[in-house]
């Protein structure tokens, strides 16, 4: 088994603690090797450390103390369904799952809304999961994947002085040969219905470190933009790719999953001025990171090896991770007691999510991420994206929170919807009637 260089466990199943009658169990379906550890490592590793600090700082939530267990998936759809079958009814039974993997929330979803498991895909997923009457038990919280590629339009149109001024635009859509990479799609092409640019869809298949032929046909084709649809290693051999044939980085906006700090470095002085979108900010500025350093690292039981890594991208993502997760515990303990609760309370939980300024100050993480209110109908809460630019050593920001265009995204979603329903023959929630 490869060594990762920021875990402190590299065991396939890690334990923290006995549960005992009083706990709430959190399972960490995570991935430390393979070609997207870097990633992985650092997000479980922040989600893990929110978790520490909430017991050393709180007892718990309620006074009921969060236990984890950590299975290794590799990013890898088989091993991501065997730790959602190890871990769903461990220690009482799971809380929620993030898998933080399109592939797996796929492969797992059936199964989980059977056991009555929610399942976290903060960022990622499946978009028109957004509604709750259809995907009761999925939760793509603060941005969805729809959400962001509207907002990486709206950047592209803020930077050429107008949305009217894409009209005859040339835009590459470099993408991830995966469920990931493909879900955007749909909505990039009404989009370029709606704002006349010309888009052309590029396919790169995983891993996505050989790119020379997809390059080859970008540099043909002249594009004014590539939106970069990347993860792990495909992201800094796109940047590589692009300064071989000569296309400027700072015409090149990828998504979240392709914006860490691991993706710059790793690409040199192929990667200055390129942009990527966010949906939580990184640094050390915010009260709550310098807490858990100082709380949680300073009693020994912080998950990184590196303290350096502490408030970089995919870090400061996982704490926000933790954080969603325990707001839904604190919401649904409102309503059912502080007890150990069930997966099924927990999603009621994180359908009632109000992390507002107020909140977000009282956390400590005010502006970090978009506020977010969910319900019934909204399972995804914001639909904000900010974007960022690489200027060699750190990322800058160089946007204000953009909201979604929802005159793209929800007839998309309502369409998605519709036909899933039809297919799974199913009757959509009442959310009036819930209330």
């Amino acid at each position: 088994m490869k060594k990762s260089a920021v875990a402190v466990s590299l065991a396939l199943l890690t334990v923290a603690g006995v549960a005992q009658a009083a706990d709430q169990f959190i399972p960490i379906p995570s991935y430390r090797v393979g070609a997207y550890a870097s990633g992985g490592a650092k997000f479980y590793g922040g989600m893990i450390d929110y978790l520490n600090y909430v017991n050393l700082k709180e007892g718990g939530v309620g006074g009921v103390r969060l236990t984890y267990e950590e299975c290794e998936t590799e990013y890898k759809n088989d091993r991501g369904v065997e730790c959602y079958e190890r871990l769903k009814a461990k220690n009482g039974g799971a809380s929620a799952f993030n898998f933080m993997s399109t592939g797996i929330t796929y492969a797992t979803m059936d199964r989980a809304e059977k056991d009555k498991i929610p399942l976290m895909t903060m960022g990622f997923g499946r978009a028109d999961a957004q509604d709750g009457r259809a995907f009761k038990y999925v939760f793509p919280l603060i941005t969805s994947y729809w959400s962001q590629a509207t907002a990486k339009v709206q950047f592209l149109g803020q930077r050429v002085g107008g949305m009217d001024k894409l009209k005859g635009k040339k835009i590459v859509n470099l993408y991830h040969g995966s469920a990931y990479g493909k879900e955007t799609i749909p909505v990039l092409d009404a989009m370029a219905k709606k704002y006349g640019f010309e888009l052309q869809h590029v396919e790169v298949p995983a891993p996505g470190t050989e790119q020379q032929s997809q390059w080859l046909e970008i540099r043909r084709a002249r594009p004014d933009f590539v939106l970069l649809r990347s993860w792990g290693v495909m992201t800094p051999a796109a940047l590589k790719s692009a300064q071989k044939v000569g296309f400027p980085r700072e015409n090149i906006v990828a998504n979240w999953w392709g914006g860490s700090e691991e993706d710059a470095v790793a690409a040199g002085d192929a990667a200055k001025g390129y942009i990527a979108g966010s949906f939580a900010l990184d640094g050390k500025q915010f009260p709550l990171i310098q807490n858990i350093e100082k709380t949680v690292y300073g009693a020994g039981k912080g998950n990184l090896s590196d303290k350096g890594f502490i408030g970089t991208v995919n870090y400061n993502r996982g704490v926000v991770s933790g954080i969603l997760m325990v707001e839904a515990i604190r919401a649904a303990q409102k309503k059912y007691g502080a007890k150990t609760l069930n997966g099924d309370q927990i999603r009621w939980g994180m359908e009632n999510l109000n992390i507002d300024a107020k909140r977000q100050q009282d956390l400590g993480v005010t502006d970090m991420f978009p506020q977010v209110k969910t319900s019934c109908q909204n399972h995804e809460g914001s639909g904000y994206t900010r974007f960022m630019q690489w200027d060699g050593k750190d990322w800058k920001p160089v946007s204000g929170w953009i909201k979604a265009d929802t005159g793209v995204t929800l007839p998309l979603i309502k369409a998605s919807v519709d036909k899933y329903s039809q297919e799974k023959s199913m009757k959509l929630r009442d959310c009036a009637a819930e209330k």
